[in-house]
């Protein structure tokens, strides 16, 4: 359900920015139809309350050398708070880890780790992530091809 809040105008606004973030507010005014300055103000309202919660710029990981993407999932030996928290703090420092999620089922934990080549992941994996305190298994998945790419869902 949308939030009551957001009306189709800034739906429009979303569906703009999600595909060009860079988008000026006289650009934005134009493609949905309404002033610049209600498209700042609604803009602005979007980002304090939270709905819009930040800018980036899109990397090509492997134009940058980062060729090998590799979705592991962790299984803790334990779930207990401590575990959990000294984990996701030692996930924290690893750049190769662009993803992490707590997950419910037989694993405790879904990473997306990028390397520059699978022998970049290989020691990343022997060399770091099974020196994590407290991890029991691993189970590694190497995506063949990527069939739909979306940062966020939009209304």
């Amino acid at each position: 359900m949308i939030n009551a809040n957001i009306d189709d105008i800034d739906i429009r606004i979303l569906r703009c920015l999600q595909k060009d973030g860079r988008m000026s507010i006289n650009d934005l005014s134009e493609a949905v139809g309404l002033s610049a300055t209600p498209v700042a103000r609604r803009v602005k309202q979007l980002e304090q309350s939270g709905v819009i919660s930040g800018y980036c710029a899109l990397l090509d990981e492997a134009k940058l050398g980062f060729d090998v993407s590799v979705f592991v999932s962790v299984q803790l030996d334990k779930q207990d708070d401590n575990a959990l928290a000294t984990f996701e703090k030692a996930i924290q420092s690893m750049p190769e880890v662009v993803d992490c999620w707590l997950m419910t089922g037989n694993r405790d934990y879904l990473l997306k780790v990028v390397t520059s080549g699978l022998k970049g992941f290989e020691q990343f994996l022997i060399g770091r992530l099974t020196k994590i305190k407290g991890v029991a298994s691993i189970e590694s998945s190497i995506p063949l091809r990527r069939v739909k790419a979306g940062i966020t869902r939009t209304p």
